[in-house]
């Protein structure tokens, strides 16, 4: 069945709002900017690409200094006014990110009043740490070189001091955080004198952040969601959300398509939701949200998908400020509560091809290492290889850049399972040997 635009037309000037606790109101739907490998974007199709949403009716564009974009978006919205598709910048939400390697006190405000320049405005409407951890400072304030060994913890309270200051210049209307677990909201707000307006994570059907989401809520801060298709097109990009049977079957019930099921449900969280799509009929597509709902049997069967995340370790590392994926979330990769079933696999033995794939270019080059028969433990299964009758052993896959393991069926169908190895089973992994436990 052919998917409506579900209410996309006519979208211009009627795009629903979060009241936030400081600034104007974010729209609930805004367009992201970045695109893999980073800056390597032809400027031109970036710029179009804004103007064209913008007369879709887009109003909300998220930026960053990583993502080198931020000149670029400026020359659209210059554009996009002289051309009448908005009265003014006025009529536009615009959000960017302060980089790693200026998240230090003294550093937040010239690498704000940089991006303003870049982007020919006054003033952001949401300005947002877009990590809790710096990077050493860099010579070349403009470099935007990423080393695991250069990571440092950060000085929280020193680097919202100045984001607050950046604040009560007007030269944002608003601060925030990104990728904060409650924990770290926490500590942020046991010393801010503004609290943080919102925090960007991300969100999908698969890491549906229910505990982060009541704490903001609590809190008054709005959560927003990026990677909501499952990142499709980033370094920790999977094809699990897209080619997830359930949301399939959803999205044909109700005659839309996957992204779009995928965005209402986000949209009903009460979350706003970064899309981004360099194609004309999906910018249009992913607006088709607003006048139609999902069922509450839809809602509950999303609810038992198995959880995961995508940006689990990317600032992870032995010699930084956090060592494990566990140290950097809190202990809040998960919901807990979430019925998943953990089966005692404590004897049972798994054939595992280990393999290493390159972040820092991210790419999707993989180099095979020896493979190595280990135990695994905590095993949480998607319920669609359950279905499927697929059993032990199996053959998986190990990336680290993620602490998951990709399992890859004869039939192409792909789940994450989350297993827990013993440190001296790395050890041996990593010597090359084999291990038998």
């Amino acid at each position: 069945m052919a998917a409506d635009d579900g209410g996309a037309q006519g979208m211009r000037g009627m795009m629903p709002e979060a009241a936030l606790s400081s600034g104007k109101p974010m729209p609930r739907v805004g367009m992201g900017t970045a695109s893999f490998p980073l800056g390597a974007t032809e400027p031109s199709t970036v710029k179009d690409v804004v103007l064209r949403a913008i007369e879709a009716g887009y109003r909300h564009f998220d930026t960053a200094a990583v993502y080198q974009t931020e000149a670029i978006l400026g020359d659209a919205v210059a554009e996009a006014v002289r051309a009448g598709l908005v009265a003014s910048r006025d009529d536009l939400y615009i959000t960017s990110k302060l980089w790693l390697a200026h998240a230090h006190p003294g550093h937040v405000l010239p690498s704000l009043r940089r991006a303003l320049r870049k982007m020919q405005m006054e003033y952001l409407d949401l300005y947002l740490i877009h990590f809790p951890v710096s990077m050493r400072l860099a010579e070349d304030p403009e470099s935007m070189t990423y080393s695991k060994d250069d990571l440092v913890m950060m000085d929280m309270e020193g680097v919202w001091k100045e984001m607050e200051e950046c604040q009560r210049l007007g030269l944002t209307k608003a601060i925030g955080v990104s990728n904060f677990s409650c924990k770290k909201l926490e500590t942020l707000l046991s010393f801010a004198t503004i609290s943080p307006a919102a925090n960007q994570v991300e969100v999908h059907p698969y890491c549906r952040q229910n505990k982060l989401r009541e704490f903001c809520k609590e809190k008054g801060i709005q959560l927003c969601a990026y990677s909501p298709l499952g990142g499709k097109g980033t370094p920790w990009s999977n094809n699990a959300v897209m080619d997830c049977p359930l949301l399939k079957q959803i999205a044909m019930e109700r005659g839309k398509t996957i992204a779009q099921v995928c965005l209402r449900w986000v949209y009903e969280q009460g979350d706003c939701v970064i899309v981004k799509s360099f194609n004309k009929s999906r910018l249009r597509e992913n607006l088709g949200i607003f006048d139609w709902e999902l069922t509450n049997d839809d809602r509950h069967k999303i609810s038992t998908l198995p959880e995961w995340r995508g940006t689990l370790d990317i600032f992870v590392h032995k010699t930084g400020p956090y060592k494990t994926v566990d140290e950097f979330w809190d202990g809040e990769i998960t919901d807990k509560t979430n019925n998943q079933r953990k089966p005692d696999l404590t004897t049972c033995c798994t054939t595992i091809n280990l393999w290493h794939c390159s972040l820092s270019s991210q790419s999707k080059c993989m180099v095979p290492l020896p493979t190595a028969t280990v135990a695994a433990t905590a095993v949480t299964f998607d319920p669609h290889l359950q279905a499927k009758g697929i059993d032990f052993p199996l053959h998986i896959m190990r990336c680290p850049c993620s602490p998951s393991w990709r399992h890859a069926c004869d039939d192409g169908l792909e789940a994450w399972l989350a297993i827990a190895l013993q440190d001296a089973t790395w050890a041996a992994l990593e010597a090359g040997t084999q291990y038998d436990s």
